[in-house]
């Protein structure tokens, strides 16, 4: 454990792949001693981590206003990258929580041997998966074209590979019984909101944090640490969707589903954080 920082180790804090962690350090650091802010707004909400938001509270010594999860408030989509509706239809013919669904994020790299590995663990799985590859993805290809031929006959039969999906609607499918995410906030944001568990694969930054409270404090998560291989993707897949261990995951993720709802609801906390923080700009400029 990370000493003050319970429950981090030292390698999940959110270091980046652009430089040492002693840089980064000292980036937040200067982040944080700059006091010209009145405010800080954050996209979460204190169901979620009420002891973090009080504690950054009390080192700023400036208002914090928790009013997540924005994407609960939002009427559209906001993604920037065409959508593949087709895997909606796909989803609609499997069984209730079946479906692993895989969406790495949009900047996240994959090596051919890790893509490999990854098909023959979800296929020796026996569980339906859906599997966003994103374009450019995979180095030095534009999309799956350079992969094997086993990667086809791998996912031909239960799998259904896209280059991208309309997530929020995804992952409110009765099919999806589980998500394996980078665990970006956005997407760890999503899940819990729909209450799917999920397999953890963090690459860099805050999804390291993220991927360890997913796991070790909500505790509707599984880690994937260290090499990819496909015995270990095959026992995470079992894990979530099969196994008693997971049913009691989907409930936790269902509890906190319905605890973010009611925060966004009147009188809940994050909107009456949001009516506090609207209250104290009209304050403003009336002085």
């Amino acid at each position: 454990m990370f000493p003050g920082l319970h429950p981090l180790r030292y390698k999940d804090l959110p270091t980046s792949e652009f430089g040492p962690l002693e840089s980064v350090l000292k980036l937040y650091s200067e982040v944080v001693n700059i006091r010209t802010s009145s405010a800080v707004i954050i996209n979460s909400a204190s169901c979620l981590e009420s002891s973090s938001l009080a504690w950054l509270q009390q080192e700023l010594q400036v208002p914090v206003y928790s009013i997540g999860p924005l994407h609960l408030a939002a009427s559209a989509s906001s993604s920037l990258v065409e959508e593949d509706r087709s895997c909606i239809q796909w989803l609609n013919k499997q069984k209730t929580r079946s479906v692993i669904y895989i969406s790495l994020g949009s900047l996240a790299l994959m090596e051919t041997k890790d893509v490999l590995e990854m098909a023959w663990g979800l296929s020796n799985s026996n569980q339906p998966f859906l599997w966003v590859i994103r374009p450019g993805s995979i180095p030095a290809s534009e999309w799956t074209e350079s992969l094997p031929e086993e990667f086809s006959k791998l996912v031909s039969e239960r799998g259904y590979i896209v280059k991208w999906a309309p997530q929020m609607e995804v992952l409110s499918h009765p099919a999806v019984g589980g998500f394996w995410s980078h665990c970006g906030w956005n997407s760890t944001l999503e899940s819990i909101g729909e209450g799917v568990p999920m397999i953890c694969r963090p690459f860099t930054g805050d999804q390291k944090v993220n991927a360890r409270y997913l796991e070790s404090v909500w505790r509707v998560g599984v880690q994937l640490e260290g090499e990819l291989e496909k015995g270990s993707v095959e026992r995470a897949v079992k894990r979530l969707i099969g196994d008693e261990e997971g049913a009691e995951m989907r409930k936790r993720a269902i509890k906190l589903k319905e605890k973010l709802e009611a925060s966004v609801t009147s009188g809940g906390s994050s909107c009456s954080s949001l009516e506090d923080f609207v209250s104290s700009l009209k304050m403003k400029n009336c002085m």
